[in-house]
């Protein structure tokens, strides 16, 4: 799929646009990890030059998700569960802190883009699909992190999820986690939240968002050790 990026107002729309792509492919494993990126290939894909593709990749580099060699090129990154302990306990506190920084008052906007994330992921439950649920996973970060109009609370969560949201899709591409289980602990994670926000407590969704980080690394924790 070609994605140009001339149409686009201003640098900073063509940046984010291409940023948001790379990272999705990083993310969806459609870049598996080891996969070398062609600046040439990109630059032509995105119809630009290498000059302003190369910040996206500097970008991907400071969030972990791609590494550059001198001379050899730029490989996306492998991720390890046991290596992201302090990374998940780090989630874990700034999850809570989403509830006490900044709490944005429950947007209908926000409550009507979670109920319908509500409705695709038990609708994904029937057939589960563990790109799909990698997709609707990162959907759910975006939008729920909108509770907080902490700025650099929300840069900082984003950071810490993307160098995490790759071990969903390993974990279940090796089989050591079952993607219709997984679908139904997300799908009663928003609904869990959704009620919170119902009664304008947004607190306890950020506690119900912090429980379910812990309790999803534990899983995949104990999952890896089995394998």
């Amino acid at each position: 799929m070609i994605f140009p990026t001339a149409a686009l107002p201003t640098a900073r729309d063509r940046f984010a646009r291409m940023h948001a792509v790379l990272r999705n492919r990083i993310c969806l494993l459609d870049y598996p990890p080891g996969t070398r990126l062609s600046e040439e290939d990109l630059a032509s894909e995105f119809g630009i030059s290498r000059t302003p593709l190369r910040r996206v990749l500097v970008r991907l580099e400071s969030e972990g998700l791609v590494q550059s060699v001198h001379g050899v090129g730029t490989f996306v990154t492998d991720v390890h569960i046991e290596a992201l302990e302090q990374t998940y306990q780090l989630r874990m506190e700034l999850a809570e802190l989403l509830g006490i920084l900044g709490p944005n008052p429950p947007d209908p906007e926000l409550w009507d883009r979670l109920q319908r994330l509500s409705a695709e992921v038990r609708a994904l439950a029937k057939a589960p699909d563990a790109r799909r649920f990698g997709e609707l996973n990162m959907e759910f970060f975006h939008e729920f992190h909108a509770i907080t109009s902490n700025a650099p609370l929300r840069e900082i969560c984003e950071r810490l999820f993307l160098q995490t949201a790759r071990i969903w899709l390993k974990s279940m591409a090796a089989a050591r986690i079952d993607v219709g289980a997984e679908v139904g602990i997300f799908a009663d994670e928003i609904d869990e939240v959704l009620r919170a926000l119902a009664i304008g407590d947004v607190r306890s969704a950020a506690l119900i968002h912090r429980t379910h980080i812990s309790m999803s690394y534990t899983r995949m924790r104990l999952a890896s050790r089995e394998a």
